[in-house]
């Protein structure tokens, strides 16, 4: 069952890949904790920027953001950010965060910065003191901020990438540029556009880092595919650009794929992996697969290995605050958790998995705002103009901008809905607090072997020993 992949000739592939969660609940601690174990730890990519600037604006008490902030190599960008959102004071808990700007495709300068000063920070505490691997998770369709994150984290040294939520077939060539200090383009979608409208965004790295000559390491590449068709199709049109495959199904949390016939899923929903292994790539499981039974059970198929995020979302190390873990724990051994699979809620348009018990008051009916910008969609206006709409938003300026009303109902501004649940969430303007938003994949049976009662927490290194048969440091199984 042994599975040889080399990063730099000594190291292999690892079989456990931690899932890219939320916004800051698969944060540099938790990636860290996995990779230090010989495991794939990840980080997800979504809104670095805030996070970033929240922990300077709450006194970055632990000195980690500008112990990362004093390694970047353009300490003119980090000073800048220091200067503008860092406080030393402990930030009152009814005072609202500051802002940045809505990112756009025509992203100012400062902005920029910021975004690849954010990647870089993320990624570099992740992989501080070890060698192991460490991946960033992006999401397709938050395009804006994709080029320079993926700058900032290659400027780390980040080993992997994967992206879900869409095709994406624009990455290898924005990662093969960046290896050579180059610039790099990424094409925008714009609804409305013509179709002989071509929209891109561009970033040359030697703009923003003039003095800095090295090559960067080319991460690997790993698309989130969810069928067999649309695996089949990536590797078709990439080739060798493509490393791996991490296939989902459904039962995971987070935004699913949507299903194939109406707002339920069935038979042709599922996938087959031999067909997945004759595509000749590496290939993860993802979807209920906390188990060492599930471990085997994948590697049986072909597969190098199983994705994991639930289990890893439920650990000590993971961002999600403690007392909703503990809550959600305690929900789950009462028997009392309920899962939605959520048509509506995501302004990206795709099901969304959300968690509900008794007690617990998620973010439903929170009053519409957009004032993050992370899922609004660019669209053509009348005057042929690119302007950005948010169907999470207000409605009467959703509606302004030419938003249908049925892409409006049931929307949940998720950015920051699942700020909050990391504890990064902003102060309404009445002084309330936003509220929270769970997500976990629909099997949590791991809780069963993991949990000692009364004690309702445990440790990474508690969860990959119990994975793999107590050698947590196995990365071929």
């Amino acid at each position: 069952m042994e599975k040889k992949l080399y990063k730099d000739g000594s190291h292999s592939l690892p079989a456990i890949i931690q899932g890219g969660m939320g916004v800051a609940v698969s944060n540099w601690q938790l990636a860290r904790a996995v990779s230090r174990k010989g495991q794939m730890g990840v980080v997800s990519g979504t809104a670095l920027d805030t996070v970033l600037i929240r922990r300077l604006q709450d006194g970055d008490a632990d000195g980690a953001m500008r112990r990362a902030i004093a390694a970047f190599p353009c300490q003119k960008i980090g000073q800048a950010v220091l200067d503008k959102w860092y406080s030393s004071e402990t930030r009152p808990v009814d005072k609202p965060y500051g802002l940045k700007p809505l990112p756009d495709i025509a992203m100012a300068r400062r902005e920029v910065e910021l975004t690849i000063l954010a990647g870089f920070v993320e990624i570099y505490l992740a992989k501080e003191g070890h060698e192991g691997w460490v991946g960033i998770n992006l999401l397709e369709k938050i395009q804006m901020s994709i080029l320079p994150t993926l700058l900032g984290t290659m400027l780390a040294g980040v080993d992997a990438v994967f992206v879900g939520g869409g095709i994406p077939v624009s990455i290898p060539p924005i990662l093969s540029a960046f290896s050579r200090f180059e610039p790099a383009e990424l094409k925008i979608h714009v609804q409305g556009a013509s179709p002989e409208k071509d929209t891109r965004m561009h970033l040359n790295p030697a703009e923003y880092l003039p003095v800095y000559r090295a090559r960067l390491s080319r991460p690997r590449f790993f698309p989130i595919v969810s069928s067999e068709v649309l695996a089949k199709s990536l590797v078709r049109k990439l080739g060798d650009a493509v490393d791996g495959l991490v296939v989902e199904h459904h039962r995971a949390g987070g935004h699913n794929a949507p299903p194939r016939r109406d707002q339920s899923y069935g038979p042709k929903d599922e996938y087959e992996p031999s067909r997945i292994a004759a595509l000749g790539k590496p290939f993860w499981l993802d979807g209920g697969k906390a188990s060492p039974e599930a471990l085997q059970a994948a590697i049986a198929t072909g597969a190098q290995g199983v994705q994991i995020g639930s289990a890893f979302a439920c650990s000590e190390e993971s961002g999600i605050l403690k007392n909703i873990k503990n809550a959600t724990i305690q929900a789950y051994l009462d028997g009392a958790l309920k899962w939605v699979t959520d048509f509506k809620a995501s302004p990206t348009g795709y099901p969304f998995k959300r968690v509900q018990f008794k007690g617990y008051a998620d973010a439903d009916d929170e009053r519409p705002v957009c004032n993050l910008g992370y899922l609004r969609h660019a669209f053509e206006d009348a005057k042929g103009q690119i302007a950005y709409r948010c169907p999470a938003a207000v409605k009467k300026l959703f509606y302004a901008k030419g938003g249908d009303s049925k892409e409006a109902e049931g929307k949940i501004c998720l950015c920051n809905s699942l700020l909050a649940t990391v504890g990064l969430g902003q102060v309404n303007p009445d002084g309330s607090k936003r509220r929270p938003l769970l997500t976990l994949g629909e099997d949590l049976s791991f809780l069963d072997h993991l949990l000692s009662p009364p004690k309702l927490t445990y440790t990474v290194d508690d969860l990959i020993a119990y994975l793999t048969g107590g050698v947590p440091d196995a990365t071929g199984i």
